[in-house]
């Protein structure tokens, strides 16, 4: 069935539909991961969004549970110059196509992704939408669709849940958890308890817990700012680590500047160093907006990693307290592995704090 993607600017793409034959709007953003679409597209990071895979053919190894990042998948709609329905690895549980009909998603296959993506690099995001024509009309209702700006608040869960386990104790802010995150502090022995985005800080304190981490997530940071002043209360109560959105919040947190990155930033593997021993690992980022590094002189901040790219702001740590933050995956799933040891280090943060007591906040 031949179908349109159809961009905001003016722009449009003819290609075969495939997936749910569904009318659909949303971001159009890029993803250059290699074979990593099962978690891009369960990835709660990309709520609400259209993503165009940068690689040639996709769909080659099918989706399987393995790769999951979310019980179900957040996106609007996938675009890929080609796709494969026959899967050729045996964990496969679905081919992709059939995977995005039952969550009623629809793709594009057959469209030139070259052409889409200097478009996206040179003016960022755009808003989109799979249309079956590509008349004034369908323009008119894209230019006028307005984006929702809570998407945290749609893809958090609404009530704490556990995932016990034996050691320290962790809880974990949810902005749009990846299932990878809680499997590498599973791991690592971690008693885990998963709240809603909007906990307050006593509350999150009442938990009693040796550390917390704020997830990665979808949006705009500077639409998140309950989070951030949370995260303000918490300092020097407990260790903090923050992810992806949760590194934004932080950033926010201590007064920097949020602003749209100028490279992509999305899907990897990218090259990040360390910026105190120089060591360099490959990651896998999924953000729009990044910290201003001019901005964070004027912060208790310091930048800890660097995009290699663009040398934007990779990773922030507070220069008193035990808080930090990466906007990188250092849970990539299935790889890149390299950054899976600043989980390991924030452990051992956390365990060197552990004894010197609880944080409270009192009610005045």
């Amino acid at each position: 069935m031949k179908r349109y993607l159809i961009l905001e600017d003016g722009s449009f793409f003819p290609g075969i539909g495939f997936g749910a034959p569904v009318i659909t709007t949303g971001e159009m953003v890029l993803n250059s991961g290699n074979g990593d679409y099962t978690a891009t597209i369960t990835d709660a990071a990309n709520f609400g969004q259209i993503i165009a895979f940068t690689d040639p053919i996709i769909g080659n190894v099918g989706i399987n549970q393995e790769d999951i990042q979310s019980l179900l998948p957040k996106i609007r709609g996938v675009v890929a110059r080609n796709i494969t329905d026959v899967p050729r690895s045996r964990h496969s549980q679905f081919n992709l196509a059939d995977y995005l009909k039952l969550y009623k998603i629809p793709g594009i296959t057959g469209v030139d992704t070259a052409a889409l993506s200097r478009i996206l690099l040179a003016k960022g995001p755009l808003k989109a939408s799979f249309m079956d024509t590509a008349d004034e009309h369908a323009f008119d209702q894209i230019r006028a669709l307005v984006l929702p700006h809570d998407q945290v608040k749609q893809v958090s869960t609404k009530q704490p849940y556990a995932s016990p386990n034996v050691g320290q104790n962790i809880l974990v802010v949810d902005l749009g958890v990846r299932h990878a995150l809680l499997r590498e502090l599973s791991r690592r022995d971690c008693n885990l308890t998963i709240v809603p985005y909007n906990t307050t800080a006593k509350e999150i304190l009442a938990f009693a817990p040796d550390a917390v981490v704020f997830t990665s997530g979808p949006g705009n940071p500077n639409d998140a700012l309950l989070v951030a002043e949370n995260i303000k209360e918490l300092q020097g109560h407990v260790p903090i680590l923050g992810i992806g959105l949760g590194a934004e919040l932080i950033g926010l947190a201590n007064d920097a500047t949020i602003g749209l990155t100028a490279a992509n930033h999305r899907g990897g593997p990218f090259p990040v160093r360390e910026v105190a021993t120089g060591r360099i690992w490959q990651t896998m980022q999924n953000h729009t907006y990044g910290i201003d590094r001019a901005s964070v002189a004027d912060t208790p901040l310091i930048v800890t990693h660097e995009d290699i790219r663009d040398h934007s702001v990779a990773g922030i740590r507070h220069r008193q307290y035990p808080v930090s933050g990466v906007l990188f995956y250092p849970e990539a799933d299935p790889e890149p592995t390299d950054a899976t040891q600043l989980i390991d280090e924030f452990m051992e943060m956390v365990a060197a704090a552990r004894h010197h007591g609880e944080g409270v906040i009192d009610d005045a």
